[in-house]
C-alpha cells in the first residue's frame, strides 16, 4: 500500500477501481466531489469533474439535468466558471450514468486523477 493506504501509484490504484461495482464507484466519486469542494473550493471541483469527465458547458448542464439538478440553479462565479449548489454535486454522477456511455471510464478517470487529493481527504 501506498502513501494513499488505497495503492502505491496512479495505475495500481486504476486496476484496484476497476474491480468495483459500479455502486462502489458512485459513492466514493460522490464523496470526493463534496470533500474536495470542502477544502479547496466548489469551482476546483467543476472544473476538475469538466475536465477528466470530458463535459464541455453544454454536457456538463445535461448531465447536471439528467442526474436530478435543478437546471435553473446553474450559475457562474465572477470568473465566468461555471457553478452548482455544493449540496447538488451529488446529481453528476448519475447525470453521467445516464448521459454517456462510457460513465464507468469517465468516474474512474477522475478518481484517479485525484489520486494526490485522496491523501488529503
Amino acid at each position: 500500500m501506498g502513501a494513499t493506504g488505497l495503492a502505491a501509484t496512479p495505475t495500481e490504484y486504476r486496476d484496484r477501481l476497476r474491480a468495483q461495482t459500479d455502486e462502489q464507484l458512485d459513492a466514493w466519486a460522490a464523496e470526493l466531489l463534496r470533500d474536495v469542494a470542502k477544502r479547496r473550493g466548489l469551482a476546483k471541483v467543476v472544473a476538475d469533474f469538466r475536465k477528466t469527465a470530458h463535459l464541455d458547458e453544454k454536457a456538463f448542464r445535461r448531465v447536471f439535468a439528467r442526474g436530478g439538478g435543478a437546471p435553473q440553479t446553474i450559475g457562474t462565479d465572477a470568473a465566468g466558471s461555471l457553478m452548482i449548489p455544493s449540496i447538488s454535486l451529488h446529481f453528476l454522477i448519475p447525470g453521467l450514468r445516464a448521459e454517456v456511455s462510457d460513465a464507468r471510464d469517465r468516474l474512474i478517470a477522475y478518481l484517479v486523477a485525484s489520486f494526490d487529493e485522496i491523501v488529503y481527504v
